[in-house]
Order: structure tokens, then C-alpha cells, then sequence
């Protein structure tokens, strides 16, 4: 570590908690002034940004990125168009920032609030897409929060193409200058000079692969706000109607393959194998899904391949899915507790109480019944946009949008009021 590197990353977070003291108490319209006025702003940019992000194609093959990366790195106008959508809808949510959760009045007549109140600096590590520089700035800024972005190197052009654009609409409206920083270097010790700094950052949230996942967790000195991985389940139960398992089982595994909210792992109870296997097989494998199943379901899967222990815990992010049979729900979830990552599972079911008992047993962020994995989002909850999906417990769990970006603190008044 350099001590030039450690200075810069040193000033950045310096510069990021005084802008947080400032975002604290700054007028709601203010912050949808910015988020609006950024919107018009990007797409006016749209040449200006298309340009950047050009140099960082023209990149993409030495870093040794996947067509499906480079897919992903990608701007035209439609996607700017659509980043600008993203900001326009955070303007619409509303603000989280001085909500009273609580209120009493005590006996002696002191009243007690319990408010909301932003985290304060956020440290957001996150691949290489441009859209997810936007958007992670939108959601920390609305919900009161300075944020300092690290993102891939793959995109560096483009996203500071956007940090700039949003900075110079921030300097127009009265947004705190340094409320949203891109960190400037792809120097890999950069983020571990970030992850010491508790007393400046609040909070770290990763969002990549396992690996960098791992790294910040063990590195980090103040909290963390992730997910390892994303091995969803999908379980049907003896009572499954049958055309619905089919149904939710594609578009759970099928509707985007590399995402953690996809289905990764099938149980199928052994009551309905004969009967639903045959059908949910045909349906994966016209859609080019390779399955591997254990010595009871393989017999219903043509063309499938014979299952190993580290299939049923894999995270394939692709085109493959793990089958196995149990003989009970109270044996799916014991498989699932030992395989799953506690992101999301879902259940299949005609019965209610075998639904409830589903959803007492399984302990994960999220739990469908005859719903898509897919649904675990904080725009399809209803929720709006997230800055990623967390399998904690403490502080955030499932989709982490406004509120989760946030604390409370009390406020109490009195008159005069003395302890005895």
C-alpha cells in the first residue's frame, strides 16, 4: 500500500462522512430535484456516456470477459433510457428519512420517538455494469446516504462518464458535493484500505462474485450487508398441481439464467414423480437445461446425468439444475438447510398446511408459495429499486431498497425533566 493510496482513499472517505452529516437533513424535494433533473440529464449525455462506454468495450476482450459480460457492459440509447427510468422511479418512492416508527408519552409526561435515520456512508463494491452505478446512487442518496462507489474495472469508463453527469446536476440543485464518489483507481488494495475504516464508513455491501464476497466480509472492519451465493430451491409437494410445478419451475430456472433468485435445485416429492417428472423434464430440456438427479428421479429424465454431492449445493448461474427425490416436506427441508444459501425457496403445493409448514421450516430472506423464485426483488415486491439481496439476518434481509438503508435513533423531550 502505497501512501499516496492510502492518502486518496483516506480523503474520499473523509469527504463522503462530512457529505452524509449534510445529507442527513436535506429537504426531500431537494433529492428528487436530483434524481429528475439527472434522469433529463443522462439522456441529453447520451453521445457523451455511448463514447466512454466504447473505450471500456474496446477493453472488454483483454480482461478476458464472457460474451454474456460484454452483453451486460453494454450501453445503447434504450439502456441509458432505462437508467433514467431507474432514477425517476426512486424520485417516486417515498422518503424513508425522519419517519416516526414509534411514539409514546411516559408517565411522568416525557415523549419518546423512535425515528428513521440514514446509516450514514456506504461503501458499494459491485461488477461491472454501468446501470448499477446509477442506481446504487440514486438509492443511497434519496435514503439519505453518501456513498462511495468501487466499481468494476471493466466498466471504469462508463460509470465515471455517470458519476460526473450526477455531479454536476448535484452542484445545480444543492445536493452536498461528494455525496456520491467513484473511487478513481482499480488498484485491488484500494478497497482494503476502505474496508479499515470504520469510523468513517457505516456500512460495506459487495455484490459479485463469492469470492470478492468472502474477501470483504474477513477484511472488514465496520458491517456488512451481502450474500454468498444464491442456490434457490423449488420443491414440489405430493399435492403440486402439476401444469403450475411445470410452469413455475421454467420461469424460475428459465427467465434469466445468471441471477440469484433463479432456481438452481428441484425436489419433487416421490408421491408425484411418476406423474410430474416426465412433464417438468420435457419442459427443461426444450429450453436447453442440462439435468443432473439422484438414482430415483434420473429413471423420469431422458438424457439426464446421474447427480453428484457438490451438484446439490452449486450455484450454476447457468444452464443446469440439480433433481433430487424426497420422500416427505419435512425431507426437503432438511435438504434444503443443508445445500440451500438461505436466499430463497419456494413450495408447490395444493394444500395449505403442508404451504404453512413450508414456510415455518424454512429458514431463508425469502419463501414463495406457487410463486417464482424470481419474485425475491425489491421492484416485484413492490418495494422499488435495491441495491442487492441480502441472506443475513441482522440489520437487512431479502431485498435492500430505502428502508433498508437506513437506522433510527430516539428523540426524546421533556420539561425539565430530572432523574431520580
Amino acid at each position: 500500500m502505497s501512501a499516496e493510496l492510502s492518502e486518496t482513499c483516506l480523503k474520499t472517505a473523509t469527504a463522503a462522512k462530512k457529505a452524509s452529516r449534510e445529507l442527513a437533513s436535506l429537504d426531500t424535494t431537494i433529492k428528487d430535484q436530483w434524481l429528475l433533473e439527472s434522469a433529463d440529464a443522462l439522456i441529453a449525455a447520451t453521445d457523451e456516456i455511448m463514447t466512454a462506454n466504447e473505450q471500456d468495450l474496446a477493453a472488454a476482450p483483454g480482461y478476458g470477459l464472457t460474451d454474456a459480460s460484454i452483453d451486460r457492459l453494454r450501453l445503447d440509447a434504450g439502456r441509458i433510457e432505462g437508467i433514467a427510468t431507474g432514477l425517476r422511479e426512486i424520485a417516486a418512492l417515498k422518503d424513508p428519512i425522519g419517519e416516526v416508527l414509534d411514539g409514546f408519552t411516559r408517565p411522568g409526561g416525557m415523549r419518546i420517538e423512535k425515528r428513521r435515520v440514514p446509516l450514514g456512508v456506504v461503501f458499494f463494491i459491485y461488477e461491472s455494469r454501468p446501470n448499477v452505478t446509477a442506481d446504487a446512487a440514486g438509492i443511497c442518496v434519496k435514503s439519505g446516504n453518501a456513498v462511495i462507489l468501487r466499481g468494476g474495472k471493466e466498466a471504469m469508463h462508463s460509470s465515471r462518464a455517470i458519476v460526473e453527469i450526477l455531479g454536476r446536476v448535484a452542484a445545480k440543485v444543492g445536493v452536498p458535493e461528494n455525496a456520491v464518489q467513484l473511487v478513481g483507481t482499480t488498484d485491488r488494495a484500494a478497497v482494503g484500505e476502505f474496508l479499515k475504516m470504520h469510523e468513517l464508513i457505516d456500512v460495506t455491501i459487495p455484490r459479485g462474485g463469492e469470492g470478492l464476497i468472502r474477501r470483504v466480509a474477513a477484511e472488514a472492519t465496520m458491517p456488512v450487508i451481502k450474500h454468498y451465493d444464491g442456490n434457490c430451491h423449488v420443491y414440489v409437494d405430493a399435492s403440486a398441481d402439476i401444469e403450475m410445478a411445470v410452469n413455475v419451475i421454467e420461469n424460475s430456472k428459465c427467465q434469466r439464467l445468471g441471477v440469484c433468485n433463479a432456481c438452481e435445485s428441484l425436489l419433487i416429492h416421490e408421491q408425484i414423480l411418476a406423474d410430474a417428472m416426465p412433464a417438468i423434464a420435457e419442459r427443461l430440456a426444450s429450453r436447453g437445461i442440462e439435468m443432473r438427479a439422484d438414482e430415483r428421479a434420473l429413471p423420469h429424465i431422458p438424457g439426464g446425468v446421474v447427480a453428484t454431492e457438490e451438484d446439490f449445493g452449486t450455484e450454476y448461474l447457468g444452464p443446469t439444475i440439480s433433481i433430487a427425490v424426497v420422500d416427505s416436506l419435512e425431507q426437503a427441508a432438511e435438504h434444503i438447510a443443508r445445500y440451500g444459501s438461505g436466499h430463497t425457496e419456494a413450495i408447490i403445493t395444493s394444500k395449505i398446511a403442508a404451504a404453512e409448514k413450508f414456510t415455518d421450516l424454512i429458514d431463508s430472506a425469502a419463501v414463495m408459495v406457487n410463486a417464482s423464485t424470481r419474485f425475491n426483488d425489491g421492484g416485484m415486491f413492490g418495494l422499488g429499486a435495491e441495491i442487492g439481496i441480502s441472506t443475513d439476518k441482522f440489520h437487512a434481509r431479502g431485498p435492500c431498497g430505502l428502508r433498508e438503508l437506513t437506522s433510527y435513533k430516539y428523540i426524546v423531550r421533556g420539561n425539565g425533566h430530572l432523574r431520580s
